[in-house]
């Protein structure tokens, strides 16, 4: 959905995506350790795209690291060490980095008080966000206190809504409520056999209709944020 809004709406071209899991630092119930979620990303990666990556750094940190430090990070690694993108004829360019997250974390940035000034004009000035529409986030009240960095914030429409959150997926989980389809099979093969997300330690996931194993569709990690939901 970000890729294609990038091809036809905006002069970006899309060269990668990098899923960035929380470290165990932030500290949010429910989570499962950082070395679990970093091996989900993965292998929902691996099963579903040819452009997304996942980089483990920031779920590593021994300390919470804000979203205007993990954007530094990718900045840093891709054009300084890496010396950005390679063209066709040898020549070295600039990688735009931006953040890709759902409405709730645009709600949040509206919010007086939740991130400091200095770190939504870093992020907002300096790299740019494109942001998923989320059902019940309403996008318009969420940007009127954001205007100063309109030009650098895209909102993408949800052409088909899709409201699955990895909050819910937890939920469901605890629930013993099937998640097939909604992430991938390996994924949900790995929560099994780790006995991830259930309160008693053991991931229930079967479907109330079938005795075998479901699948899971979303990778229960995403993209580093600060007052928005982590994964």
């Amino acid at each position: 959905m970000a890729a294609d809004y990038a091809k036809f709406n905006t002069e970006f071209e899309i060269m990668g995506g990098y899923l960035s899991p929380v470290s165990d630092a932030y500290r949010k119930a429910g989570l499962a350790s950082a070395e679990h979620r970093i091996r989900m990303c993965e292998i929902a990666v691996n099963e579903t795209s040819h452009w997304l990556m996942v980089d483990s750094w920031e779920a590593v940190q021994k300390e919470y690291q804000p979203t205007a430090v993990v954007l530094d990070h990718f900045d840093h690694e891709i054009n300084e060490v890496l010396g950005g993108l390679e063209t066709p004829n040898g020549e070295r360019r600039h990688v735009r980095v931006a953040l890709l997250a759902g409405a709730d974390l645009i709600q949040t940035m509206s919010m007086p008080g939740v991130w400091s000034d200095k770190d939504l004009d870093h992020i907002l000035g300096r790299y740019g966000t494109f942001i998923v529409e989320r059902t019940g986030t309403d996008i318009d009240d969420a940007l009127a206190s954001l205007q100063q960095w309109k030009d650098n914030i895209y909102v993408i429409q949800q052409l088909i809504q899709n409201d699955v959150s990895s909050t819910k997926i937890r939920l469901f989980l605890r629930r013993e409520m099937s998640v097939q389809y909604l992430i991938p099979a390996p994924v949900i093969r790995y929560i099994e056999e780790h006995d991830l997300y259930d309160e008693d330690g053991a991931a229930s996931i079967s479907s109330n209709n079938e005795k075998g194993r479901a699948e899971k569709g979303k990778a229960v990690g995403g993209s580093s944020t600060d007052g928005g939901e982590r994964s």
